[in-house]
């Protein structure tokens, strides 16, 4: 059996057909939201970056979302494999002491948490994600609007609530609450344009640089109801910015204006829309946005054989408590065993084989 899987789009397919792929054939690399989930896709990030990748030399754009902002920063970093190593490590790790006569940490304290394990985490090297002599990466965060242009008791949940149901009607609706705020790193000292289409949804982007690093990011990775909200971004509008998966869930992106293929690490086949498009599967479906993406993603069937019969996911947190070491080892496992995902990526790789190309 198969651990990986890959899908392409029409366009994708096409040119699959006609020259292979090579590295520089890759214009744009993905990092979906979905929290520990991403763990999985750690080897095969490892080895594009650090050994498939890097025998090209054409820029590229990255574009991250929550866990998928900290993954393409990190692999903006000089030593690539060591740091996503080393970010599957501390994201593996990640423990909370929890407050007298509470169950669960606060949005507070986790926020701290976080900020404090970032900061050491990028400690001094922030420009060398600015400055890359290639990668060019764009942190996607959600901002909110009216109601949720601030982060509190009563405000968040009623505009969350709002969003939910504006949200079931229309994607496009939810604008109304909640907008797309992209922070894009210049490239050779020149600020970039996006690398895919906006027509979709409300959208703004703004500068990425060492005065907002630290803030986007964490804000990228801010689930509401989880962690607080990162206020008044500089660089940006003053307001509350929230997890970038939002809005941009699976970041299911128009990518038909790239100069070369989409290329996506995925934990699974489905590019969700939203957060909130989660519940709505009529949403789950390709769209033309994707007809230049190749995905790579694990074969369900392989995933019934990790720990626990899934990949990990938020819900470990409870099924494990306060053991930090059982969900450590358990987490660790199945990022071992998706040392396969990576190994047979470098086995099609060598030599393409469209049969086992399936339609997305």
């Amino acid at each position: 059996m198969k651990a990986l899987k890959i899908f392409a789009g029409p366009a994708a397919r096409q040119h699959l057909a006609q020259h292979g792929l090579q590295p520089q054939h890759i214009s744009v690399v993905p990092g979906a939201a979905g929290g520990p989930k991403g763990l999985i896709l750690g080897p095969i990030d490892r080895y594009l970056f650090g050994q498939w990748l890097p025998r090209s030399n054409q820029p590229m754009d990255l574009v991250g979302a929550s866990i998928g902002a900290w993954r393409m920063a990190t692999a903006c970093l000089p030593n690539p494999v060591s740091e996503l190593h080393d970010l599957e490590h501390a994201y593996i790790h990640q423990d909370y002491a929890l407050e007298p006569g509470r169950n669960r940490p606060t949005p507070r304290q986790v926020s701290g948490d976080f900020r404090n394990n970032l900061s050491a985490f990028y400690s001094g090297r922030i420009h060398h994600v600015l400055q890359h002599p290639r990668y060019r990466l764009h942190v996607v965060t959600t901002r909110g609007r009216g109601i949720l242009s601030r982060d509190n008791a009563w405000q968040t949940p009623l505009g969350y609530a709002g969003a939910y149901l504006t949200n079931a009607v229309s994607r496009r609706a939810m604008g109304l609450w909640l907008e797309r705020v992209v922070f894009s790193s210049p490239f050779m000292g020149t600020p970039q344009p996006l690398p895919f289409a906006t027509s979709d949804y409300r959208t703004r982007q703004y500068a990425l640089n060492e005065a907002n690093f630290l803030d986007a990011v964490q804000a990228s990775c801010s689930i509401p109801f989880v962690l607080q909200a990162v206020h008044d971004i500089a660089g940006a509008p003053k307001g509350a910015f929230w997890d970038g998966g939002i809005t941009d869930y699976h970041l299911h992106l128009d990518y038909r204006g790239a100069k070369g293929l989409t290329l996506y690490p995925h934990f699974q086949k489905a590019v969700v829309p939203g957060w909130l498009d989660k519940a709505l599967t009529w949403r789950h479906g390709s769209t033309s946005f994707l007809d230049s993406t190749i995905v790579l993603a694990p074969n369900p069937e392989w995933v019934k054989t990790l720990p626990n019969g899934k990949l990990p996911d938020r819900s470990d947190f409870a099924t494990y408590g306060k053991d930090l070491a059982a969900r450590a080892t358990v987490w660790q496992q199945a990022v071992s065993e998706a040392g396969r995902l990576a190994d047979e990526l470098a086995q099609w790789l060598w030599r393409p084989d469209l049969s086992q190309v399936e339609a997305l």
